[in-house]
């Protein structure tokens, strides 16, 4: 096969969450745990840190494998879903594997399963690729994100030096529960005996969760924001986020950059300082130096893209992969920090999130460019205006997202804003 074709059969002829939704979800680690020892176990050949969490987990992957780059350590990265590349799943050092890798990877393991008879779904088999592959190529250390949950995720079989849970919203509620406190025991399924865990944000319904649950497992545990604390400065010619940072009350940093234009990347920043503490006592090499252009540059050296993702400026064009209520959130309250005449948003939505719940949270007087992500799961997009007509919310709708990114672009005025989002797969097909 070449690579075309190799990508027809990981994305059409495996089953695959992001386009069919919970039916190609496993509820159990059996394939999992028998594609890893057909390959030798290969995530007990390097270290590795854990990350689960609702919102954060990516942009938190990306800023630690960033510091363990500038510190000088060869570094694997797993993360999910891709936006443009299939390849953007697996890096090392920034660096995505390359397309022979893929194609040979596939080819052998379709040799082998004729033999082996394994029905793995896209996910399983896409964490077998990359633990092999972080193991041949000898990494120090992978920053390994969570898929889906934590528990039953394909990624649950390391042993991480730590494990970090970001955040927990309403989000995959068919498959992970319905409160938070339920979703918060999925998470917590990564907590491994002995292994240190922190937790970025500290909640009312789900600190019970954690504090039980870490307890049993004699898990160190540590609620990031209750000793860091982030402020936001000012921000530089270039627009990237100037902060400060406190830790139990006293000064740590007075400046740190961030190369991350979201606001909300100020809630991600105590998980990863706190991990960085963690690691130097376990004697991992990470200066002050290391750690602060590792977060100065993490955009630039992980290759990290849709997160208040600046496309252009006059109008101003921004994308965002927030998906869900609590995202949504962080989204508008920095859309109304950020001066314009008019907000114009492209809208498209996946149809098994809390649209509702998504809508309730949009300004009524942008103006809006309802569409669909060209996948099997995206909401049609005259469905989606009629629903958010419920919610004052009014504007065309366009059968594609081109389309509607196109129009927004060409009825915006130079001090507007253009926003993009809604769904990962909208802002995709943007970038």
């Amino acid at each position: 096969m070449d690579y075309t074709e190799t990508l027809d059969f990981l994305f059409s002829r495996l089953p695959m969450y992001q386009r069919i939704g919970p039916a190609a979800y496993k509820d159990n680690l059996d394939n999992t745990l028998r594609l890893d020892n057909y390959y030798g176990n290969p995530h007990r050949h390097f270290k590795t840190i854990h990350v689960a969490g609702t919102n954060g987990k990516g942009s938190v992957s990306h800023m630690l494998a960033a510091v363990f780059q500038a510190a000088g350590y060869k570094t694997g990265l797993y993360t999910s879903p891709h936006l443009k590349d299939f390849r953007e799943r697996i890096r090392i050092n920034g660096e995505m594997i390359s397309t022979d890798e893929v194609v040979e990877w596939v080819d052998t393991f379709r040799t082998n399963n004729e033999l082996w008879k394994i029905e793995p779904s896209f996910f399983e088999l896409t964490v077998a690729m990359a633990f092999d592959y972080f193991a041949r190529r000898q990494v120090d250390i992978a920053i390994v994100e969570v898929g889906l949950g934590g528990r039953l995720d394909s990624t649950n079989i390391i042993t991480p030096e730590v494990s970090i849970i970001t955040n927990i919203g309403l989000d995959h509620t068919a498959i992970l529960g319905d409160s938070l406190e339920k979703i918060a025991l999925e998470k917590a399924g990564i907590i491994k005996a002995g292994v240190p865990v922190v937790i970025g944000t500290t909640q009312t319904e789900t600190k019970p969760v954690f504090d039980e649950v870490a307890a049993l497992k004699l898990a160190p545990l540590f609620y990031a924001d209750q000793e860091y604390s982030v402020a936001y400065a000012l921000t530089d010619t270039d627009g990237n986020q100037l902060l400060s940072v406190e830790k139990n009350g006293e000064t740590l940093f007075s400046q740190v950059k961030l190369d991350l234009k979201g606001m909300y990347q100020q809630k991600n920043l105590p998980a990863v300082l706190k991990t960085v503490e963690l690691l130097r006592q376990m004697e991992w090499e990470i200066s002050d130096e290391s750690l602060l252009r590792g977060l100065a540059f993490a955009k630039k050296m992980t290759g990290l893209q849709g997160r208040w993702h600046i496309l252009g400026y006059n109008p101003l064009l921004v994308c965002d992969t927030a998906h869900n209520a609590e995202g949504m959130t962080e989204i508008v309250s920095q859309l109304n920090q950020t001066p314009c005449k008019k907000l114009h948003i492209v809208l498209g939505v996946v149809n098994d999130k809390d649209t509702r719940r998504i809508l309730s949270l949009l300004p009524p007087d942008a103006e809006y460019y309802f569409t669909r992500a060209d996948i099997p799961r995206g909401l049609d997009e005259k469905g989606l205006a009629l629903l958010a007509s419920e919610y004052g919310l009014n504007g065309a709708t366009f059968s594609s997202v081109e389309k509607a990114f196109a129009s927004a672009r060409s009825r915006a005025d130079k001090n507007d804003i253009v926003f993009v989002g809604g769904s990962t797969f909208v802002v995709a097909e943007i970038l």
